[in-house]
């Protein structure tokens, strides 16, 4: 089955639980994000709670899913970028984590639950939270 065969508007990507600190947990949900970019799909990527922290480029520089891996986060990252994938990056977590938006990645952009929800709530869009 193609993406043609689908009617999805998109995929709304929430990292809630993709800390920092568990790095191992880190590549999949980029990995999904650049498969559904590369399938022409349009991906947004929501970023609450500490996965705020992975929008910092020194910090997701410096993390790994793997010590068998060379990619770091920061490059798994920037290949769903590359893509097409949209950041977006939660203002309240921003706050909790004592970031702005200087200390973010070009390109991210501000939206949190608001946006995620109505995302979700769309039937023409697929929502995955990791």
């Amino acid at each position: 089955m193609s993406f043609t065969e689908h009617d999805a508007a998109g995929i709304a990507i929430l990292l809630w639980s993709a800390d920092p600190g568990c790095p191992e947990r880190l590549a999949t949900p980029f990995f999904h994000a650049a498969a559904a970019a590369a399938m022409d799909m349009p991906v947004e990527i929501y970023f609450s709670a500490a996965s705020v922290r992975l929008l910092v480029p020194a910090v997701a520089a410096g993390l790994r899913a793997s010590s068998r891996v060379e990619k770091t986060i920061v490059d798994n990252l920037g290949e769903a970028v590359e893509l097409g994938a949209r950041l977006f990056a939660c203002s309240d977590a921003l706050a909790a984590q004592g970031l702005a938006a200087p200390d973010l990645m070009p390109g991210c952009e501000r939206g949190g639950a608001v946006q995620f929800m109505a995302r979700a709530m769309d039937l023409r869009w697929r929502a995955l939270v990791f």
